[in-house]
């Protein structure tokens, strides 16, 4: 299997859909596990929607997401003069003719079958034309398309990794165009011209270009080439079972970046839409490599896999707790600084504070936008309390001796490590005859303003003594101000 070929081409039109990016990750697995090559190729023969920000964008994500390719990216506006020499080739051989058909009788067409509710073939007009007929239409100024003559009768069976053989009637698929009158090639022959010449064993790509496949295999035939063996992988449906939209959540890999994703939680939730890699049932959690080393074509599944965003959290969160630190904390630079919270380039002793105040806080959020937002308090004392934390912690009956009790006791410590303050709040609710919650509940929610978050004393050593006991005293005023 070392000479396994695979290919991801994806149309630069706009920002890589998770459908677009799972398809890259089942033909980079599928070249890993056998040693094989996985090329990138750009289908951007469409002039009109493929731009070159689209492309430079395209790449960024599959980097993002680690899926290197071994060769490429090979760009399909490079290669018009091989399209055209070879559609050229199909009329000389009889395979294809050129058609001379106006827009406007194509249009007509097309509309008489929409009243009859009949599919629009074309019916064959320049099939037969003379020479005479052709150098006529030439001299009228009229450009040709150049049609693939297919069968009218018989079946043309795609024999699918995935889904086994899948038959479609001749008689259903007309002479279809390959090559544009402005010399562009179309979709379904510049395709496997590619796939054919670039050596391609393996297509491995979304279900919905399965219907694609049989004129692909058409031209081949036409073209005497050797059929790559094909594998349509199912779709990705939303939680409803209708086309995954925007209305769901974020589809593209860049809005998945933006909203705090890291990229191997994405490539493993995305292995896991449509692949069922055996093992234990609760077996969820797998590197790159080690879903490489397990994947396999047969264990592909056939059926819609469905989008659930909050397993995808759930995933995601898992990284984040298990990600080495300094890795995480250059994952997490840029959403720091867009909330303002610290700014590039950071000094040693400003890295190192971030490392801590990430490890403190990741244990509890599930993306970095969360990490960020949940990180305020640690540069900021302009935060407000939480409305209901105030009703249920602050009014409560002597928390004002409390917390200046304990801002008194902890402005005295020699030391003001974790454990050092954890003892002192022990000792201060023994003296006070309260339970050690009674003083930390109102104490988060002065140095946080919030109600639920890391370790009290982890928050506290980090905030150091000063801060600490600063916050403590405004809050208690803030509570006398509250009653006055």
């Amino acid at each position: 299997m070392s000479d396994v070929r695979v290919r991801f081409a994806p149309s630069p039109t706009g920002e890589l859909h998770i459908g677009g990016a799972r398809t890259a990750l089942f033909n980079y697995l599928f070249a890993y596990n056998t040693g094989g090559k996985f090329i990138l190729r750009i289908d951007d023969t469409d002039l009109e929607r493929s731009r070159p920000d689209y492309i430079d964008k395209l790449i960024a994500s599959l980097q993002w997401l680690g899926l290197n390719w071994h060769e490429g990216p090979y760009c399909q506006s490079e290669r018009l003069d091989e399209y055209t020499r070879e559609a050229e080739r199909l009329v000389a051989e009889k395979k294809a003719f050129r058609c001379y058909c106006s827009i406007e009788t194509l249009s007509e067409g097309r509309s008489t079958a929409r009243r009859e509710s009949k599919a629009y073939l074309y019916p064959g007009t320049c099939r037969n034309i003379s020479p005479e007929e052709e150098k006529a239409y030439r001299l009228e100024g009229k450009t040709p398309v150049i049609r693939l003559l297919t069968p009218d009768q018989g079946i043309t069976v795609v024999n699918d990794e995935i889904r086994g053989e899948v038959s479609f009637e001749n008689a259903g698929i007309d002479d279809f165009i390959i090559l544009k009158s402005n010399g562009l090639p179309t979709y379904n022959f510049a395709s496997i011209v590619d796939d054919l010449q670039m050596g391609i064993t393996h297509v491995i790509r979304a279900e919905e270009h399965l219907s694609n496949t049989p004129r692909q295999q058409l031209c081949a035939d036409a073209l005497g080439y050797n059929l790559p063996l094909f594998a349509h992988v199912p779709m990705i449906l939303a939680p409803d079972r209708s086309k995954l939209s925007k209305r769901h959540g974020a589809t593209s890999v860049e809005e998945f970046y933006s909203e705090g994703h890291l990229p191997e939680a994405l490539i493993n939730y995305m292995a896991l839409l449509g692949w069922a890699p055996g093992g234990g049932e609760d077996e969820e959690i797998f590197t790159l490599e080690e879903m490489a080393a397990r994947f396999d074509l047969n264990k592909v599944i056939k059926t819609a896999a469905i989008y659930d965003v909050n397993k995808l959290g759930w995933m995601n969160s898992h990284y984040m707790r298990v990600y080495d630190l300094d890795k995480l904390v250059e994952a997490a630079l840029p959403f720091f600084e867009q909330n303002k919270l610290i700014k590039t380039p950071l000094k040693n002793q400003e890295y190192e504070y971030l490392k801590l105040v990430i490890d403190t806080v990741r244990q509890r959020t599930r993306t970095l936008v969360e990490l960020a937002e949940a990180s305020y308090y640690f540069y900021n004392d302009d935060f407000t309390y939480d409305e209901k934390g105030v009703k249920k912690h602050f009014f409560k009956e002597n928390t004002v001796e409390y917390m200046r009790k304990a801002a008194a006791k902890l402005s005295n410590l020699e030391s003001f490590d974790k454990d050092t303050v954890e003892r002192q709040y022990s000792s201060l609710s023994e003296e006070l005859g309260i339970s050690t919650g009674r003083l930390i509940h109102p104490t988060r929610l002065a140095l946080t303003g919030r109600t639920a978050g890391p370790g009290l004393f982890e928050i506290m050593a980090l905030l150091g003594r000063e801060k600490t006991v600063e916050r403590l005293n405004k809050a208690s005023g803030y509570i006398e101000q509250m009653y006055a």
